[in-house]
């Protein structure tokens, strides 16, 4: 009896120890969230695989709010080993990765330009920060009272604009590029009086959700993010509709649409690096500690991203529209990383794993 509960044990500590195994090795690495971030991560991705020498991450874009919650769910093979975003990770998203077992490592990448643009068949525009929040905001401060925006045309925000109604087509209200948007326009008086009582140190949570949204009064129209038709739409117009475009597709269009100075402030590269431009946004891969050294390529494709041949001021990704961050701030990222045996790549090739002559046939039967 003895003998049989042993084996009973050791035969259920085997398939656990199986089950446990297998949810980590997947065969290859899994990438999702930030549409933003996919060009990025699709060009490191395409480096380490060239050749059949590493199987080829699958790279999913789902939003970057998609991403972060299927990274958080679990530590098993269904769960994304990075979430790609364009945001940074909010407290209850991390709360909910700490519930379940899920460590994970915040690695910035990079910059992306939260650019407002118009066609170039119109006068060129500028606008300040607070004409900025004037046009956009749902709620404007009126001394020390809140008020629904009451502005309907460009002359009511500045008296040189035209009396035309205000308008922006931008990304769709579930997009990080919304939530960046918000960021901008909430950035401008959040942080101060009359949001922040005398006294106070920050807003209280209704005068926050108040400062930090946009109008739904048919002003913000909802597009799609980064999207060709919107270009198309905005450079036909040769009024006063204005457009919200990440950085790479408005440096791609650039003869059709022109940028909207804030404060002065071009969306230039050197701009959005040293932070100068309000409008720029970090980008961030976080990635699941636990999966570095158990999912295969997991390392190699994190020591490419970190090649200063990839994501320094001179790196193939710049050409995907990435804008990096300042040598120090790369520098420091990198030393962290090394903590987890992680160093940036050599031009030479990534190590051998196991080799796969096609990138669909590896997926294909790792899913089996």
């Amino acid at each position: 009896m003895l003998r049989k509960s042993v084996t009973l044990v050791l035969l259920g500590l085997t398939v656990f120890s199986t089950t446990s195994i297998a949810d980590f090795q997947r065969g290859y690495v899994s990438i999702m969230g930030s549409s933003t971030v996919v060009p990025f991560a699709q060009a490191v991705a395409d480096k380490i695989s060239r050749g059949g020498r590493l199987h080829a991450p699958l790279i999913q874009s789902s939003g970057t709010g998609g991403g972060i919650k299927l990274m958080c769910d679990s530590l098993g093979a269904e769960s994304p080993d990075i979430a790609i975003a364009s945001r940074e990770m909010k407290k209850k998203e991390k709360d909910e990765c700490q519930k379940n077992g899920v460590d994970v490592f915040e690695l910035k990448v990079g910059y992306d330009g939260l650019i407002l643009v118009q066609s170039r068949r119109a006068e060129p525009w500028s606008l300040t920060g607070k004409e900025t929040r004037l046009a956009f905001a749902k709620w404007i401060a009126n001394g020390p009272q809140m008020d629904p925006n009451p502005n309907k045309t460009w002359h009511d925000v500045k008296p040189s604009l035209p009396a035309t109604p205000i308008q922006v087509l931008g990304p769709p209200t579930t997009s990080a590029t919304h939530d960046a948007f918000i960021d901008l326009i909430s950035e401008l008086e959040c942080k101060h009086e009359p949001w922040v009582p005398a006294g106070a140190s920050e807003p209280s949570a209704d005068m926050l959700r108040k400062c930090r949204s946009v109008r739904e009064d048919r002003v913000y129209q909802e597009g799609r993010e980064n999207d060709l038709d919107q270009v198309s739409q905005i450079a036909a117009s040769s009024g006063s509709e204005l457009g919200i475009l990440g950085y790479k597709i408005y440096m791609d269009n650039t003869s059709k649409v022109r940028a909207i100075p804030i404060d002065g402030v071009e969306p230039t590269y050197e701009n959005i690096s040293a932070g100068t431009y309000i409008g720029a946004r970090p980008l961030y891969l976080y990635v699941k500690t636990a999966n570095i050294g158990r999912t295969p390529g997991f390392k190699e494709f994190l020591s490419e991203f970190i090649n200063e041949n990839a994501w320094g001021d001179k790196g193939y990704l710049r050409k995907e529209g990435l804008v990096s961050m300042p040598s120090t701030e790369r520098s420091s990222y990198t030393n962290k990383l090394a903590a987890f045996g992680i160093l940036p790549a050599t031009s030479g090739a990534p190590s051998a794993e196991k080799p796969a002559s096609k990138s669909g046939k590896a997926i294909k039967k790792a899913k089996h």
